[in-house]
């Protein structure tokens, strides 16, 4: 049989950038606003500013990101306190989903920054001129840019896109939560399904047989004899299997540290947490963090 290919299809195209710069703005520095026919996404790194997109108003401080749909009035103002830090980058995207940021105030995460940053360290190796030069009006290209670098400007900004979009609105499960749901083909199953999401809703939460007998209004040889015919499980084996699944997704993504991380789950303490991460991953949660597996695997969380 011959091999066939098929076509990937882009989300979140970026046409054409519009600009891309790194301002420091002075504490008084005010912008008096503008309209133009691009996308434009507005990230304070640092201080706070005020900025208005058609008639709301928004108070932006680090780690703020602020977008502006095409031919929206959109203006910004420093606080007069402080010397705020902003990214700013525009773009012309076709893409239906992109209207989804349309005068959205969202908060980055460290990986979202570290896509902006890539986005810059690529800018500098390929345009000319200065980044902090708010009113230059168009980006011009170095003689000997670097290569590849308006590739994978237009690639990490998409990715970027995505990942924000991933995170405000596809609301998806972690990878590993696809094995814990069964297909409704019996009554058994369909209740099955409904406690495994009853588990997922208080994964951050202790809970007890007791409880969730009550809550479900099952009793507990029935709940029992479900996970042990349908799931092939035992109930708290599950759970405890959530609350580490979902401390792997939270170690990858990095914004809580370990002892965080078991205090949100409700673990009793940090050495219960890691002997019960360890028996369920065969490794400590701090070798996972820093393993090839957890890179992996991070397209999941």
């Amino acid at each position: 049989m011959d091999y066939q290919s098929v076509c990937l299809k882009d989300c979140m195209e970026i046409r054409e950038i519009v600009s891309l710069h790194y301002f420091q703005y002075r504490s008084d520095f005010t912008f008096p606003g503008e309209t133009h026919p691009f996308w434009e996404f507005v990230c304070v790194d640092a201080g706070e500013i005020t900025a208005q997109a058609g008639e709301e108003t928004y108070r932006l401080k680090k780690g703020d990101i602020l977008f502006h749909a095409p031919n929206e009035f959109h203006s910004v103002k420093a606080d007069g306190k402080s010397s705020p830090s902003i990214v700013v980058i525009s773009f012309y995207c076709d893409s239906p989903s992109i209207w989804r940021f349309q005068k959205k105030c969202l908060r980055i995460s460290d990986k979202e920054k570290s896509l902006l940053a890539k986005i810059i360290t690529e800018g500098k190796g390929v345009f000319a001129g200065r980044m902090d030069q708010p009113y230059q009006k168009k980006l011009l290209f170095l003689e000997a840019e670097s290569f590849g670098g308006q590739q994978l400007i237009r690639q990490y900004l998409s990715e970027f896109l995505i990942q924000l979009y991933r995170r405000y609105f596809s609301y998806p499960l972690p990878m590993e939560a696809e094995d814990y749901y069964v297909e409704k083909s019996s009554r058994q199953s369909e209740s099955y399904n409904r406690l495994v999401e009853y588990l997922e809703s208080h994964v951050y939460e202790k809970l007890s047989m007791e409880r969730i007998c009550r809550d479900n209004l099952m009793g507990r040889s029935y709940v029992q004899k479900i996970f042990r015919e349908v799931g092939n499980t035992g109930v708290m084996a599950l759970f405890s299997k959530m609350k580490i699944d979902t401390a792997k997704r939270m170690i990858r993504e990095g914004q809580l540290n370990l002892t965080q991380i078991a205090d949100k789950l409700e673990f009793s303490s940090i050495h219960y947490f890691s002997r019960q991460f360890k028996k369920e991953c065969k490794m400590s949660p701090s070798e996972y963090s820093s393993s090839i597996r957890s890179l992996s695997e991070e397209s999941g969380g």
